[in-house]
């Protein structure tokens, strides 16, 4: 989910990407890198989050995206899926509503269904007539006097009433998990374990995890084993560097080419989205190396 975008200097580019670069444009038989669509869009469905190129249009966003390979886009709002249709791009995921403390506002606490399930419910069958597969929701932050059992049983009992409207409809509803230590203080679905319980519970195929690689990494790491135990319960994936939440290439821990390769091998017939700050001038560099990087 998006955090405060921060102005910072454009990192210095890594001599192993450089090297891997020329290595492609060797094989295409060209002196210039080839684009991403030349060099194959591999075994993933990838995509990318609208959010860190606020600053560009969104038409022009859509149109540098499809350069690039992309198929799709996520987190966009219901006013703006046209847009995206327009630019024969799939909106990966969309927003139910647009409103504030969208994050705080989760399942966990029984005072918020009311709202959440009136939001989806509408917000369900405008996501099937637009082919937008998945919607995005929350497990919402603590609130004193429902612990994590507590609160795992209410979401369970939030979520499965929705869940007959998003099976009718074929759109799954993703409740993300975030992490509490960095970005996302008193987020309560912050580890997969809590998120997988809720999935048992409810136990519908159109009921999953949004699992963002990003946030679990900061908090249990592990995260290669995490999936392949989890992938039944997994919708969709968030990417982003970790620290910082920047680029996935080497300049942070985690390594990106192993995980998509991980979630190839499973099958995963959902997408993985990219949903980091771009450092570089042209962002957009930094969506096309990302692209590359995982498409295995």
């Amino acid at each position: 989910m998006p955090r405060q975008i921060r102005r910072i200097s454009r990192r210095t580019a890594l001599a192993a990407l450089a090297g891997t670069v020329g290595a492609i444009a060797a094989r295409s038989g060209s002196g210039a890198p080839p684009t991403a669509t030349s060099a194959g869009r591999g075994r993933l469905k990838q995509s990318f989050c609208r959010w860190p190129y606020a600053r560009t249009p969104l038409p022009d966003v859509c149109r540098r995206a499809k350069q690039i390979g992309f198929a799709a886009i996520d987190l966009l709002y219901v006013d703006e899926w046209p847009v995206a249709r327009d630019a024969d791009l799939t909106v990966s995921m969309g927003y139910a509503s647009r409103r504030e403390k969208f994050i705080a506002t989760g399942f966990n606490d029984p005072a918020n269904h009311a709202l959440l399930l009136g939001e989806l419910t509408t917000a369900i069958p405008l996501a099937a007539d637009a082919h937008v597969p998945n919607v995005i929701a929350m497990f919402g932050n603590r609130v004193a006097g429902i612990d994590d059992a507590a609160a795992i049983a209410n979401c369970i009992a939030g979520l499965s009433k929705i869940a007959p409207v998003a099976e009718k409809h074929g759109v799954n509803v993703c409740v993300e998990l975030l992490n509490s230590k960095v970005d996302h203080a008193g987020y309560q679905g912050d580890r997969t374990a809590f998120g997988a319980a809720v999935m048992k519970g409810v136990n519908s195929p159109r009921v999953k995890l949004l699992y963002d690689i990003y946030h679990m990494q900061i908090m249990e790491g592990d995260v290669i084993r995490t999936i392949r135990d989890n992938i039944n319960w997994i919708g969709h994936f968030h990417t982003g560097g970790v620290p910082g939440r920047h680029e996935i290439n080497g300049s942070q821990e985690l390594n990106y080419r192993a995980i998509a390769t991980a979630i190839a091998d499973l099958n995963f017939p959902g997408y993985v989205a990219h949903e980091f700050v771009p450092t570089r001038s042209d962002p957009f560099e930094s969506l096309t190396e990302a692209f590359q990087l995982c498409a295995v």
